[in-house]
């Protein structure tokens, strides 16, 4: 029986193989080290220019009016307000979707039609849901408000966690669920005591995911919770955000407010970081286990 032939590298065709491999990975090179150009330019810009106002004074003072000093106390409150609310609106019920369609519903028709549109949600633009949401509360109250704001970064949490939610307990293995039920536990129990525990871990990088997704938007609070100057304690009135008043001071020819966006870009952007790390962390935590 004849031995299979081999390509020998001098043969035409493997060398004209080994000249399109190169060529592929010198353009993916190419196309990567481009890409982390930029970002390390924006990132070198935003570090000089926002550690450059970084102060005390920034967290302990209010938005200054043009040609004053001041800092962006009202607007970090303000975001961290909305930010807490939208977690607390939409957490429970993007666990409580994921939880049906992981657990009670994997293959029924309804959990496809709900997969459906929770995928559109996830990738739809946040604007249109800041104009959704001010079709249904800020034009039927007939003002701006900081609850507006909360449930307008609420609808951007929830198909987030719905999708990591469902991610992790399905990877929860079948024998932990069987050997729950073989002692007598109900679903409910089971899902609780076991999946829920089993997948923790996982289920928290998806909250801190969405976090970090609406940490930074600007649209649906331009239409919802708008902006205010002032302190306010009063979530049924305009409310002042980190990412609103970065959009308007960016814009403004005053030199002042330009350095405090720069700041607030700053903040932000240490802030998404940190918690992409963590929710990293808790990933990898949760594929050791």
């Amino acid at each position: 029986m004849a031995a299979p032939s081999t390509i020998n590298s001098s043969t035409p065709i493997y060398a004209a193989r080994r000249r399109k491999n190169v060529i592929t990975m010198a353009i993916a090179y190419a196309a990567t080290g481009f890409g982390l150009l930029w970002l390390a330019l924006i990132l070198i810009v935003l570090f000089w220019e926002g550690f450059s106002g970084l102060s005390l004074r920034v967290f302990t003072e209010m938005t200054p009016p043009p040609g004053s000093s001041g800092g962006l106390l009202n607007a970090i409150a303000g975001s961290l307000v909305m930010t807490f609310l939208a977690v607390a609106i939409g957490t429970p019920l993007g666990v409580l979707a994921g939880t049906y369609l992981a657990e009670y519903g994997r293959y029924d028709k309804l959990s496809t039609v709900v997969r459906f549109i929770n995928d559109i949600l996830l990738s739809a633009p946040s604007i249109v849901v800041g104009l959704f949401v001010y079709e249904i509360m800020v034009a039927q109250m007939g003002h701006f408000s900081g609850w507006a704001g909360a449930v307008a970064l609420a609808v951007i949490v929830v198909p987030v966690v719905v999708r990591t939610t469902e991610d992790m307990l399905t990877l929860v293995p079948d024998t932990l669920r069987e050997a729950a039920a073989s002692i007598g536990l109900p679903r409910s129990k089971m899902i609780q005591k076991v999946a829920y525990r089993a997948a923790r871990a996982g289920m928290i990088t998806g909250v801190l995911l969405a976090v970090a997704r609406i940490s930074g938007e600007t649209a649906p609070l331009l239409f919802t919770a708008l902006n205010n100057q002032f302190w306010s304690t009063n979530l049924n009135a305009p409310v002042s955000s980190l990412p609103v008043v970065i959009f308007q001071f960016a814009l403004s020819p005053y030199k002042d407010w330009q350095e405090l966006a720069w700041t607030g870009a700053l903040i932000i952007t240490l802030a998404v970081l940190a918690l992409s790390i963590l929710a990293r962390y808790l990933g990898g935590q949760s594929k050791k286990s």
